[in-house]
């Protein structure tokens, strides 16, 4: 019979010879996925363990399948050492980051390394019914598999990233009007039952923000904002190193938040315009720009904002300058009303507008701000400047996975 919870004779209670293997394996694990290949020597320095016990640990693991001999030290005084590393064959994940133009995938394993990826075109938005949502993730889930040398089979977790966010109350996707083929009730279902994995979605710019916090410009920082400007606006808050998603997952979208300079629109869920959006959105750049007298490029608007802004970076006189100012102007507004409640020590601006707006608009967004809010954070640009979406799908994936994986006390 099972010992009751807490009793001496329960597996897995806190401090049983079971559930301190298992802690230390996973310290051991830990130090391999952060540093590469350790020798047995070292891991014992790096977590307190004797050498005995650090030979134990790795022959478990190693017997598990989770840790390999990878070869020797060299270079070294004494004897060559065996160097230990995770087994990259342990688990595979993928992330997917969903827009209106594309699905782009990738498969990571367990060490993080990208072992393949898939981009799939999704041209005809006004041809794609609500079935074709489903056939284009798994034809891009497919190719990303198909690219890393695997089988759908290998895959122990993908994560979905895309815009607005998925009602935990009802499984349907809100707040992103301007994604059709996503909106069934049955969309999850279908997904699960084509893709037999378990599956996680969450917001492109909440996972924007965890490859900010595992990769990039927020590390080691619990609380902060990032606002995130590309095809549209959006935000992502981290509060004591956790995402705040919000009641039905809508927290962070200011792309509709009213601010000073916009009309007042309302019913903006059905409108999907107004708010921070035409103050500070791709929108606003082309718009600015033109009143200036500036050309505007061809393209979509993410596109046509992107180049300005880099000319404006660059230039820095004349109408060009003033772009920069008045759309670092707007930027703050909005900004300010977010440092006001939530007070974030760090506010981190990604995005491809933000970006092609490099430091000049950095500098003046910080500017701005610090006449607008009494609080007063640190700006930083996005640290992760290639596919920060889909690098934060594959690190929520692999973060659960680890846990799952990594646990050996059962």
């Amino acid at each position: 019979m099972a010992g009751t919870p807490g009793s001496p004779g329960t597996p897995g209670t806190p401090g049983t010879p079971r559930v301190l293997r298992a802690m230390n394996d996973r310290a051991a694990l830990d130090l391999l996925i952060e540093h590469g290949p350790l020798s047995r020597t070292r891991i014992g320095k790096l977590t307190g363990l004797s050498k005995p016990t650090a030979s134990q640990l790795l022959a478990r693991l190693e017997a598990a399948g989770l840790v390999l001999a990878t070869g020797t030290t060299a270079g070294r005084p004494g004897p060559n050492a065996q160097l230990y590393a995770v087994n990259p064959a342990a688990a595979h994940v993928a992330g997917l980051d969903v827009t209106t133009e594309r699905i782009r995938a990738a498969v990571a394993d367990i060490t993080g390394r990208v072992a393949g990826g898939f981009e799939l075109a999704t041209p005809g938005r006004g041809r794609r019914g609500q079935g074709g949502a489903v056939e284009q993730v798994v034809q891009a889930v497919d190719g990303a598999v198909k690219a890393a040398g695997l089988h759908r089979t290998d895959l122990h977790r993908i994560v979905v990233g895309t815009p607005g966010a998925f009602d935990p109350s009802t499984g349907r996707l809100r707040y992103a009007s301007h994604l059709p083929g996503w909106h069934s009730p049955t969309l999850l279902d279908e997904l699960a039952a084509a893709l037999p994995v378990p599956l996680e979605y969450d917001n492109d710019v909440n996972l924007a923000a965890v490859a900010e916090q595992r990769l990039g410009a927020a590390r080691d920082h619990d609380d902060f904002v990032l606002l995130w400007n590309e095809e549209g606006i959006g935000a992502a808050i981290v509060i004591g190193g956790r995402l705040h998603r919000g009641w039905t997952g809508g927290a962070g979208e200011v792309g509709f938040m009213p601010v000073p300079g916009t009309p007042l629109v309302r019913h903006v869920a059905k409108a999907n315009a107004g708010g921070f959006q035409e103050l500070a959105g791709c929108n606003a750049v082309l718009r600015i720009a033109r009143e200036l007298g500036l050309t505007v490029p061809r393209g979509t608007q993410a596109e046509g904002a992107s180049a300005l802004l880099a000319a404006a970076a660059g230039t820095g006189d004349g109408a060009h300058a003033e772009l920069l100012r008045r759309f670092a102007t707007g930027l703050a507004i909005g900004l300010a009303s977010l440092v006001t409640v939530l007070d974030p020590g760090l506010i981190v601006l990604a995005g491809g507008v933000i970006a092609a707006g490099g430091e000049p608009l950095r500098s003046l967004v910080q500017s701005e701000l610090a006449e607008l809010a009494v609080p007063r954070p640190r700006l930083v640009l996005g640290g992760v400047p290639d596919d920060p979406v889909l690098s934060g799908a594959l690190q929520s994936a692999l973060a659960t996975t680890r846990d799952e994986v990594f646990d050996t006390s059962r």
